[in-house]
C-alpha cells in the first residue's frame, strides 16, 4: 500500500457508473474540510468521472493510484467557501427524442467504456470514452457547429462530456437522458 494518509475509505469495487460517484458525494458530504477520502473502485470510467466530479464541486482531486484493475482515488474535501453546487448541463433529450433525431443522421457520441461500447451501441454512435475526450477534442472540433447528441449508460459522464465539450465551444450540444441503461431502440456489437 502507498504512504498516503487517508481519513476515510470507502469500497465501490464492482460498481459502474454512476454509483461510484453517488457513495464519493455521500462520504464527502460526512467528511470534515480538509480531510482526504480514498475510493477504491473496478470501473475504468471511475478515473474521469473522479477527476471531473472534484474539478466540478471544487473539491481537490490529488490523482489515482492504479493497482492491476483496482483504481485508488484520492480527493481532498475543500472548505465550504471553496466549494460550488454541481451544476447539470442544462441541454437535456430524452431517449425518444434521440431515437426520432437520429433518422436526421445527427451526431451521437457515446462515452462509454469501450467494452461497454462493443458489446451493445446505438448504430453510428461514435465512441469517444469520456477519458479521452480532452486529448481527442481536436479531432471533434470539426463538429462544433453541428448538433451533438451524447450517451452514456445513465446521463452522468455524458453530462460531464456535455460541459466539457460547451466549454471548448461545441455550440449545439445536448446530454441523453437517461441513456443506454433504458434505451429501447436498435443496438449493435463489434465483438
Amino acid at each position: 500500500m502507498s504512504p498516503i494518509r487517508v481519513n476515510r475509505t470507502i469500497d465501490c469495487q464492482g460498481l459502474s457508473c454512476p454509483m461510484p460517484i453517488v457513495r464519493t458525494k455521500k462520504a464527502i458530504y460526512e467528511m470534515a474540510a480538509g480531510q482526504v477520502l480514498e475510493v477504491l473502485a473496478t470501473d475504468p470510467g471511475s478515473v474521469a468521472d473522479m477527476k471531473s466530479w472534484a474539478h466540478r464541486t471544487g473539491h481537490q482531486f490529488l490523482g489515482t493510484l492504479t493497482e492491476g484493475k483496482l483504481f485508488r482515488h484520492f480527493i481532498r474535501k475543500s472548505r465550504p467557501e471553496e466549494t460550488r453546487a454541481e451544476q447539470r448541463f442544462p441541454h437535456v433529450v430524452t431517449n425518444e427524442e434521440l431515437a426520432r433525431k437520429l433518422a436526421d443522421g445527427v451526431v451521437l457520441l457515446d462515452v462509454r467504456e469501450p467494452a461497454e461500447y462493443a458489446f451493445a451501441h446505438i448504430p453510428g454512435a461514435i465512441s469517444v470514452p469520456l477519458g479521452e475526450l480532452e486529448a481527442r477534442a481536436v479531432e471533434l472540433e470539426v463538429l462544433a457547429d453541428r448538433p451533438v447528441y451524447v450517451i452514456c449508460r445513465t446521463g452522468s459522464r455524458s453530462d460531464t462530456a456535455c460541459q466539457m465539450l460547451a466549454d471548448r465551444g461545441f455550440k449545439q450540444v445536448y446530454n441523453v437522458v437517461p441513456g443506454m441503461c433504458d434505451w429501447q431502440g436498435p443496438t449493435e456489437r463489434t465483438v
